[in-house]
């Protein structure tokens, strides 16, 4: 029998604890992506683009196990998110003014030819969806700092504060990319108390 790995145990840029800022290196990783604007709360592409993305991953799964014979579960979805005004991540949260890519990641030897074929089979039991927006893409975020959060997303706030005005300037780092937001549970699910989400900033040294 295939043993399924998953990465979230064996890749150590999925690894965080409450109330710790943690730096560490983050390596370049496959993902597969799809961008939007907008509020991810009330925006139908934000709706669209994670439907999207999970027939193509799950396709992904089902062919590297039949064809492959090496099987994994399938990562949690996660996200890049910026906007024009830093203020509308910390204290405005203005969501309507937030720009995203969503991602989910993959293992290295899914190919191209692999990705096309999940692309064809999920736009063609969906034509009318987003999955020919879908790429794949690697993202090598390098230097990060990064802590789990326990709760809401609008809860969010206070501890990307201190991660940015605090923590990471204290330790003579400067931020350098976007936002990133890892999503243990499933944001449309359960109670939004018990969410877990690893926030991560990629970071530079300050020369």
């Amino acid at each position: 029998m295939t043993e399924k790995i998953d990465f979230k145990k064996t890749i150590d840029a999925y690894q965080a604890r409450k109330d710790a800022f943690r730096t560490l290196e983050v390596p370049a990783l496959q993902y597969l992506m799809i961008d939007g604007h907008g509020d991810p709360n009330s925006s139908p592409s934000f709706t669209s683009a994670v439907e999207a993305l999970y027939p193509v991953a799950y396709g992904l799964k089902f062919a590297s196990k039949r064809e492959l014979g090496r099987d994994y579960v399938v990562m949690p979805l996660e996200g890049l998110w910026w906007a024009e005004d830093h203020s509308a991540f910390t204290t405005a949260r203005d969501k309507s003014r937030w720009s995203w890519t969503l991602l989910i990641m993959q293992p290295d030897w899914i190919d191209d030819a692999m990705f096309q074929g999940a692309v064809a089979a999920a736009s063609a039991k969906n034509p009318d969806g987003r999955s020919g927006e879908v790429r794949l893409e690697t993202l090598h975020e390098g230097l990060c700092v990064q802590t789990l959060h326990v709760g809401a997303f609008d809860d969010e706030a206070p501890v990307l504060a201190r991660m940015h005005d605090e923590v990471i300037p204290e330790q003579g780092l400067r931020l350098t990319g976007l936002h990133h937001e890892i999503y243990f549970s499933d944001p449309r699910k359960g109670d939004p108390a018990r969410r877990r989400t690893i926030l991560r900033q990629p970071v530079e040294r300050v020369s």
